[in-house]
């Protein structure tokens, strides 16, 4: 009989749980319900909608019941920097903000007032993000103190879920770095930051490690639900999950968690908190077993997903991807970076734009602009490779692609023509295996992180690009 372990894998646009198992000394994985998620506009905010996503992990649980597969355990990955506020009595205060809030627009100089950016990186190894929870809780500070004077307890996005599952309040390392309030020597809070921002320091929980154990089903979720489980802390940063699904046969690799976002990077034992690297915009963001996950954060699938959505979806990714490599003599290109293209009305407009003011060629067709987009990202990962080798001072011959981009072949083929690396591209469900692979190993299912990175290279398909 199977032991099977849950992977509740939430998106910024969608959200699946998928049952992990292990097979003839293979990982497999079997979907069992998938749901839509989004920001919606409350009060001129974007802002996530967390009942309903609570509802759609109930229902899936439900489902887990229905096919008489029961997990003996389950964890819960969500995107990051996003999170709760608690009051006394466990309910919400305000609104559950979405990370592309035009809110924190400014917040960065009120924090810099009272600590530089420079002594902010060099505390942290974190890069700026205006949407970090840093200028978040800045932004109810200036805004809406009454919440954060009311605040109890902050909890991440997954740790809230977490909670609502077991009722005990535990807050996960990997997704709280992001937060840029963590400390990189002691991967814990850092409360002397905290203070000095103004923050209260008593609502934020002790961090725990993936794989610790959280709690067990409520008994009110046990009856709803129909049965119970141990709840096991994935990383619960999607990219940290998702870069513990790597498949190399070393940790000396790039790597790029290829999805809304481009991350790409390295992992070190120790945070790279130069100045260099603060300049170049790179994060040490923590991961799996004290490791630092290096990396940038590049624009990714988001201004394809943008256009294609504007367009009202006539079109597959894979032709996209064909229109864009028939117009690849399409010279124009774009920062991928720029913040025109982090939330704006219209992609499409905002990429002519850029050209127009740039003195580019201004892209008409659709295929004109599928191919600046894909030929930028591509050459911004060739930049990226050669920033990251200079910060680290190692070569490295080949990158390795997971997430849903590990799916775009003209991408992949473009990455590996111009940063001439071998890449690799798979597994596409990283982040939901990398969930997995923290829960099989407190199982014993796999001794530690090398060994199941072995066993998902020989699990999932992956296909090479010269």
């Amino acid at each position: 009989m199977s032991i099977y372990y849950l992977a509740i894998d939430i998106g910024a646009s969608s959200g699946r749980h998928i049952l992990g198992s292990v097979t003839n000394g293979k990982i497999t994985l079997e979907e069992i319900h998938r749901f839509e998620n989004g920001m919606v506009n409350k009060d001129g905010h974007l802002c996530w909608d967390l009942d309903y996503l609570f509802g759609e992990i109930k229902t899936g649980l439900k489902r887990c019941k229905e096919i008489g597969k029961i997990p003996v355990s389950m964890g819960i990955d969500t995107w990051a920097v996003d999170y709760v506020l608690l009051d006394k009595d466990n309910r919400i205060l305000g609104n559950t903000y979405a990370y592309r809030d035009g809110r924190t627009k400014g917040m960065d100089e009120a924090v810099y007032q009272l600590i530089p950016l420079n002594e902010l990186y060099a505390r942290t190894g974190i890069q700026k993000q205006i949407f970090n929870t840093i200028y978040q809780l800045m932004a109810v500070k200036e805004q809406e103190l009454k919440n954060l004077s009311a605040a109890e307890t902050f909890l991440m996005l997954p740790d809230y879920f977490h909670f609502l599952l077991t009722g005990n309040q535990v807050s996960e390392y990997t997704n709280a770095t992001s937060s840029q309030l963590v400390n990189p020597k002691t991967y814990q809070w850092d409360m002397e930051l905290i203070e000095l921002l103004g923050y209260k320091k008593s609502i934020f929980k002790p961090l725990s490690m993936p794989g610790t154990v959280a709690g067990s089903f409520s008994k009110e979720i046990e009856a709803e639900v129909g049965f119970s489980c141990k709840v096991v802390l994935p990383a619960t940063h999607d990219t940290a999950s998702a870069v513990m699904a790597v498949p190399a046969k070393t940790d000396e690799c790039l790597y790029i968690s290829s999805g809304t976002w481009s991350l790409m990077g390295i992992e070190n034992k120790t945070a790279i908190s130069t100045m260099e690297s603060m300049e170049k915009n790179f994060t040490n963001e923590g991961g799996y077993d004290y490791r630092y996950r290096y990396l940038k954060n590049i624009m990714g699938l988001w201004m394809i997903q943008s256009v294609r959505s504007e367009l009202n979806h006539p079109y597959t990714f894979a032709r996209l991807c064909e229109m864009a490599e028939e117009n690849k003599s399409f010279s124009s290109r774009v920062d991928v970076n720029d913040g025109a293209f982090l939330a704006p009305k219209n992609m499409t407009l905002a990429i002519q734009s850029y050209c127009e003011r740039t003195n580019q060629p201004v892209p008409e067709t659709v295929g004109e602009i599928a191919s600046v987009i894909y030929q930028s990202l591509a050459e911004s990962y060739k930049d990226t490779v050669e920033e990251i080798e200079g910060l680290s001072g190692k070569r490295y011959d080949s990158i390795h692609i997971v997430g849903g981009g590990a799916n775009a072949e003209y991408l992949n083929e473009l990455t590996a023509i111009k940063t001439r690396r071998t890449v690799y591209a798979g597994p596409s469900e990283a982040t939901a295996i990398g969930n997995l692979a923290a829960q099989m190993i407190k199982a014993n299912e796999f001794e530690n992180l090398r060994e199941v990175r072995e066993c998902i290279y020989h699990s999932f398909a992956i296909k090479k690009y010269n």
